[in-house]
């Protein structure tokens, strides 16, 4: 009933379909599809848009690319020629436009954190060892609860720290407590705290003069901006904005960078997150969360626990006994 109407031409019935039968099949019916790119131009435009689709990290895969990259990062930074008095006359231009402008608070920072001996080696150890331990932790955490952001967030993290490198290389840059004439204090050299590759035992196994931009910052705020953005706990958010902003106090109290250097870490970052932007065509945390695996099901479907359809059971639930023995076989 309902199913057709009938009307009459010239004499004659016949019986056309309801409103509702055609809105009915026309939502369920296939949507057109183009037909499928051929050549050579169509195959690499197909091959090009398979590479920006969101898709499932491999683990394997992962760490062999951030150990790979983390080695060609560290070989072209400290490969980068120091060129001392070039990086020292930098410093000393960076100094004096912090003085015009009434924002060289550096040295003031770093006398006064120094006064607190447990302070100050706590951060002398936070620069040496955090900088490290958050990012691999930002980057576990995203491979596991959100793959489908993963290489995007991963790409931003990868196209900040290839951009500094170019700001090595073009300006040599001495840290506040290499600066000739200065009264700024070398914190991991005086209190002999360890792990710091700037200055101490390890001073002739890294660049000493690549201090713009600083990717303390740069990481730091990569870290704190993807926790805001993702996280649901507010306590997590609030500890992802406190994280770079610690980090920018420890980074001067240290005499390792002036402030100018952690602008120079958030201009990477933004030009990291615009690359991400023009591939993927959106920022990370606006892509799906989850993405289809090889087999075309929904990675950590079961976690995620996502609402199903109401036609579709949950193999979980058990089967309600009045109603399991109507059920057609």
């Amino acid at each position: 009933m309902g199913e057709t109407q009938v009307t009459s031409h010239e004499g004659r019935s016949m019986a056309d379909p309801s409103p509702i039968a055609a809105r009915a099949a026309s939502e369920t019916a296939p949507a057109p599809t183009t037909p499928p790119a051929t050549g050579k131009t169509g195959r690499l435009s197909a091959r090009l848009r398979s590479l920006r689709m969101p898709r499932r990290p491999r683990l394997w895969f992962e760490i062999l690319l951030i150990a790979v990259s983390y080695w060609l990062y560290s070989l072209v930074r400290n490969a980068v020629p120091e060129q001392k008095a070039q990086a020292l006359r930098n410093a000393d231009w960076i100094w004096s436009a912090e003085k015009s402008m009434g924002l060289a608070f550096e040295e003031t920072v770093n006398h006064a954190v120094n006064s607190v001996t447990w302070l100050i080696v706590s951060m002398n150890y936070y620069y040496a060892t955090l900088h490290f331990v958050v990012t691999i932790g930002v980057l576990v955490w995203l491979f596991r609860r959100h793959p489908g952001r993963y290489a995007a967030t991963r790409l931003v993290l990868f196209a900040t720290t290839g951009v500094a490198l170019l700001g090595y290389y073009l300006y040599p840059l001495a840290p506040p407590r290499l600066m000739n004439g200065a009264n700024f204090i070398d914190t991991v050299l005086l209190h002999e705290t360890w792990g710091s590759m700037a200055s101490g035992n390890f001073k002739n196994m890294s660049n000493q003069y690549a201090a713009m931009p600083s990717m303390h910052i740069g990481w730091s705020l990569w870290c704190g901006l993807t926790i805001f953005a993702l996280a649901s706990a507010p306590w997590a958010r609030i500890l992802g904005l406190l994280y770079p902003t610690l980090t920018l106090v420890v980074i001067v109290a240290t005499a390792n960078h002036f402030w100018l250097d952690a602008v120079g870490g958030m201009a990477c970052l933004a030009f990291g997150y615009a690359v991400s932007r023009v591939w993927y065509g959106s920022l990370p945390h606006r892509l799906p969360k989850w993405v289809p695996d090889r087999r075309g099901r929904l990675t950590a479907l079961r976690a995620a626990r996502l609402p199903r359809p109401a036609s579709e059971p949950d193999p979980q639930r058990e089967p309600d006994p009045e109603t399991a023995g109507s059920r057609r076989p």
